[in-house]
């Protein structure tokens, strides 16, 4: 995206309403802390995560069910 894209959508913005202005200023912020995280994924990580968000067969678990297998780690 350019400056001049970025320039035409700020603008628009800015005839939001206050409150829409203000939820669009928090998501932004969110953005710009993940980009200062410490915490980076490897290639390897990362694809893992891809990998796994990808499988359709798998079924997530319930809090008890999290709760057990973070048990057996002992946390």
């Amino acid at each position: 995206m350019t400056d001049e894209q970025l320039d035409v959508i700020f603008e628009r913005v800015r005839r939001w309403p206050r409150e829409r202005q203000r939820e669009a200023a928090e998501m932004l912020a969110l953005i710009e802390e993940q980009d200062a995280s410490p915490f980076e994924l490897t290639d390897e990580q990362f694809a893992e995560v891809r990998r796994r968000r990808a499988d359709t067969s798998s079924k997530p678990l319930t809090l008890e069910e999290f709760d057990v297998r973070l048990s057996r780690f002992g946390l």
